[in-house]
C-alpha cells in the first residue's frame, strides 16, 4: 500500500484484517455451496465457526486500523479518506453484527451462511475494502 518502511506496521495490520475478512467470506462461499444442514460432524463444518471468529475480530477495529493506515500516506487533502473510513466504520459494524448472529447460532448450517454471504452488510464491507486498499496503494 505505502512504500513507506515507517508505514508497514499500521499498512500490514489493515492488510491482515482484509485478509481475514476474505478468506472468511471466500470459506463461507465453500461452505455454503456444500449443503450441509449443520457445523458437526464434517471437517468444513469444525472450520466455519473458526473462520467467523476471525472475521468478527478483524471487522472490530477495522476503521481505526484503516485510518491508520490513510493516514501514513500523508496526504493533502484527508477529508475524503476520513469520510469513507466514516462509511467503512458503519459497514463493518452492521456486517459485524451480523456475523455475531450467525455464531450465536447452535448450529450452523449451508443455507445460514449462503444468506450471511448474500448479506449487504458483508458485501459492503468487502466493496469498501477492494476500494480502499486501491486508494491505498498511490
Amino acid at each position: 500500500m505505502s512504500g513507506d518502511p515507517a508505514a508497514a506496521p499500521s499498512t500490514s495490520t489493515f492488510s491482515a484484517r482484509c485478509d481475514a475478512i476474505e478468506e472468511a467470506y471466500e470459506f463461507m462461499l465453500a461452505y455454503a455451496a456444500q449443503g450441509l444442514p449443520h457445523d458437526h460432524g464434517s471437517a468444513a463444518g469444525s472450520q466455519i465457526r473458526e473462520f467467523l471468529r476471525k472475521c468478527e475480530s478483524a471487522l472490530d477495529g477495522l476503521a481505526d486500523a484503516a485510518g491508520q493506515a490513510a493516514r501514513q500516506l500523508d496526504v493533502e487533502v484527508a477529508a475524503p479518506y476520513e469520510a469513507f473510513i466514516a462509511v467503512l466504520d458503519h459497514d463493518a459494524r452492521h456486517a459485524r453484527a451480523a456475523v455475531r448472529l450467525v455464531l450465536a447460532q447452535p448450529s450452523i448450517g449451508s443455507q445460514l451462511v449462503d444468506n450471511l454471504n448474500a448479506s449487504s452488510h458483508l458485501r459492503a464491507v468487502l466493496t469498501d475494502l477492494f476500494l480502499l486498499d486501491e486508494s491505498l496503494k498511490r
